[in-house]
């Protein structure tokens, strides 16, 4: 017991820790997110105490607005956290394989299976709605990204549903912070057998990729592809 009640000791620090590093970050893109924090709450607080105050039981409702509030300041913070991340990471090379590696349980992802030297690339996730193939870049370029990949996919994987989402803000391409929105969308065409099978027959395909060492997250700007990889398309 003792021990149990140690370890949670431990991990709150952590967890405050980590609020507090993303507080800080959040608000050096979003200057006025303690301010909006702020009276998200005491609106809300005060909403339901005026509310008690009407009905004759101001302290009841002063309780549960006191919840309310900071469950509402939660989901306003995280929220903008999340624009301010994805702030930060528009535009730079890998991006949207960070979000892609996030999506959620029931989607495998494969970053960068398709890449050229000026740093366009493809990536694929595999889920219940098929195959999609996410690419960043020149829009004009990454289009022959995709139509090389599809082609080299149809080999292994012809009967199975294959999507294409270019990653940017011109018409036709799919904000990255609405990237994975996007994707749980789609229609769900597949079964659970029916993915993991299409995920073991992409794998034995092999992957561009596969024998290079990539970073986790976005690759830092200016960064090039290493000399003496696999051969890019």
């Amino acid at each position: 017991m003792a021990r149990k009640e140690t370890a949670a000791d431990a991990a709150n620090p952590g967890r405050l820790k980590q609020i507090a590093l993303t507080y800080k970050m959040t608000r050096k893109a979003d200057p006025r997110i303690g301010l909006v924090i702020a009276a998200v709450g005491i609106v809300t607080f005060g909403v339901f105490l005026a509310i008690g105050f009407l009905i004759g039981h101001p302290i009841y409702l002063g309780i549960l607005g006191f919840v309310l509030a900071f469950l509402a300041m939660a989901i306003v913070f995280g929220r903008r956290a999340e624009r301010a991340a994805f702030g930060q990471m528009e535009g730079q090379p890998g991006a949207a394989a960070a979000v892609l590696d996030k999506i959620g349980r029931g989607w495998t992802t494969t970053p960068a299976v398709a890449m050229n030297r000026s740093q366009d690339v493809v990536h694929r996730t595999v889920g219940k709605a098929g195959i999609v193939l996410v690419a960043e870049g020149n829009p004009n370029r990454v289009k022959s990204l995709l139509a090389a990949e599809k082609k080299r996919m149809a080999r292994v994987v012809s009967d199975v549903p294959v999507h294409d989402v270019i990653v940017g803000t011109g018409e036709g391409q799919v904000p990255l912070k609405k990237l994975r929105t996007t994707l749980l969308k789609l229609p769900r065409v597949l079964q659970g057998p029916q993915v993991t099978a299409t995920n073991d027959r992409l794998r034995a395909m092999g992957d561009l990729m596969s024998n290079m060492p990539l970073p986790k997250g976005p690759m830092p700007k200016g960064a090039r592809m290493p000399r003496g990889g696999p051969k890019m398309r």
